[in-house]
């Protein structure tokens, strides 16, 4: 058996340190040093490859007159006889028109004035002056660069033509950078009833024409028709077998719509009560659905990724719009061309033809789902929401307008109405108020959940205005129905708009 050699702990401890202090002497942390026949050689290539065009052209600022000899010094290796082009220069100016010398070795190191001197000089000349001095630089400028064969090149712009009317450099130079426009005053709004009586989360809002009652379908599989003044429940309609993602009441006809995630689009008869079509060929669940508003068709779209076209009494499916490649969540139609417009979960929106049944345009600004599109009432422009933006666009080609910023969370629902009040619902149960026109976000509500109800079950499902624009209604996972109106004792003195002209930051994407 071996005798194992004791050592001490201080032994031990500077041993170990004198084996670590040799095992890292060397930093790997650091550069290696420059190889100056490498660095030269590497700069002779870059030289002569990239910068072979101007390395012949003068010294354009004081101070680099240095840099550039080293320069020439190390590309002097790579230059080949002959290779010089002939300029003709006159006066004290870089690049002189007319007459005069031919550049050589003790003329072409033209050192130019400073520009300080340059602006200084410019000031001090009268308008007329500086004008003329402009235009006789931008001459000079065109023959030096159509003898060198560079006529092409594009030359910046003189300093003196833009200083030109004495102004300073600053103001002359910098655009004034633009400011968001202040918003409209708008009250703000308030929940003022809150309705029961779905056993699921409520999807869907439709409003009737007159203004009398409006529908809500749910999860619970059922379609109930609420009186709009007084909120209490007048007729309930059972045939789905699944949760009822869309509702929407005819107005030129006695009309009921329903879709839902049993794959079923169905016609309700409001006079007797009754289911009394049905819309067959979707082959997966059925997410929204909308009403043309001068003829009798009816668009539907689906988890299938398609949208499509139903003549409302033959019930034949007149086009099958094919193209996205996710859930079409969303569908509005509108008697203008576009006259249908889809958002899907592949983050796109197009803009269909309905007499061809083809896509008119797709716009892929969006990042994430498209779950809702909302038009606005009375101007030729749409919304649509996702979990990265709202965004604005302009028919008829889907011209982007501004981004609205700001609501973190999965958006749901938009509706607006003609007075710019743009309403966003999202799914943590958060909804924000925006001016139209200037995207300022002037309410955020968080109303809350039901007594019984979890906090987590609070989401904006559906929301929209009714036809008199002075009630807004909710549809949300804590399976109730809230209406709100807006405060009538609200003044802007009271509610001022906390405005800041900030500078507008409109992205493109």
């Amino acid at each position: 058996m071996v005798e194992v050699q004791k050592h001490s702990v201080h032994t031990l401890v500077f041993r170990s340190l004198k084996r670590t202090h040799d095992m890292f002497v060397s930093d790997h942390a650091k550069t290696i040093a420059l190889d100056e026949d490498s660095h030269r050689m590497k700069m002779g290539v870059k030289l002569k490859t990239e910068y072979a065009p101007v390395l012949h052209m003068p010294v354009v600022k004081e101070g680099r007159a240095s840099q550039l000899s080293a320069g020439q010094e190390l590309h002097q290796g790579y230059a080949h006889p002959g290779d010089e082009a002939e300029y003709l220069i006159t006066g004290t100016h870089a690049y002189p028109s007319g007459p005069g010398m031919a550049l050589t070795a003790d003329t072409k190191m033209h050192r130019n004035p400073s520009e300080g001197g340059v602006i200084s000089m410019a000031l001090a000349l009268p308008p007329s002056q500086v004008r003329q001095e402009a235009s006789r630089t931008a001459a000079s400028v065109a023959e030096i660069h159509r003898h060198a064969g560079g006529a092409d090149r594009v030359h910046p712009q003189s300093t003196a033509s833009l200083l030109e009317g004495g102004g300073t450099r600053n103001s002359a130079l910098m655009r004034r950078a633009p400011t968001m426009p202040k918003p409209q005053w708008h009250p703000p709004w308030k929940l003022f009833r809150v309705i029961s009586g779905h056993l699921g989360w409520v999807r869907s809002i439709a409003v009737e024409p007159g203004n009398q009652w409006f529908v809500t379908g749910s999860a619970d599989r059922t379609i109930k028709i609420w009186d709009l003044a007084s909120g209490k429940l007048k007729l309930s309609l059972t045939g789905h077998i699944s949760t009822v993602r869309g509702v929407a009441v005819s107005s030129r006809s006695p009309y009921l719509f329903s879709c839902g995630e049993d794959k079923q689009v169905k016609c309700w008869d409001l006079e007797y009560n009754k289911v009394i079509r049905h819309y067959h060929g979707h082959l997966s669940a059925v997410y929204d659905l909308d009403l043309h508003p001068t003829i009798d068709v009816l668009v539907t779209c689906s988890r299938d990724a398609s949208a499509r076209v139903w003549d409302i009494r033959t019930k034949a499916n007149v086009h099958t719009l094919t193209g996205h490649t996710n859930t079409v969540a969303t569908v509005r139609c509108q008697a203008t061309e576009p006259q249908i417009i889809t958002g899907s979960h592949d983050s796109t929106i197009r803009l269909w033809d309905l007499i061809a049944g083809k896509t008119r345009a797709t716009l892929t600004n969006h990042k994430k789902s498209v779950r809702t599109l909302v038009l606005h009432p009375r101007q030729y422009t749409f919304a649509s929401g996702s979990a990265d933006n709202i965004k604005q666009w302009m028919f008829p080609d889907g011209s982007f307008i501004q981004n609205l910023s700001g609501h973190n969370a999965i958006i749901n629902t938009l509706a607006v109405n003609s007075d710019g009040v743009l309403v966003s619902g999202a799914d943590n149960g958060t909804m924000h108020m925006w001016d139209w026109r200037t995207g300022y976000n002037f309410q955020r509500i968080h109303a809350a959940v039901q007594p019984g109800s979890l906090d987590s079950e609070s989401g904006i499902f559906a929301c929209m205005f009714d036809h008199s624009e002075s009630r807004l209604i909710t549809a949300e996972a804590d399976k109730t129905i809230k209406v709100y109106k807006e405060d009538d004792t609200a003044t802007e003195e009271s509610h001022p708009i906390n405005w800041k002209p900030e500078i507008l930051k409109r992205k493109r994407f």
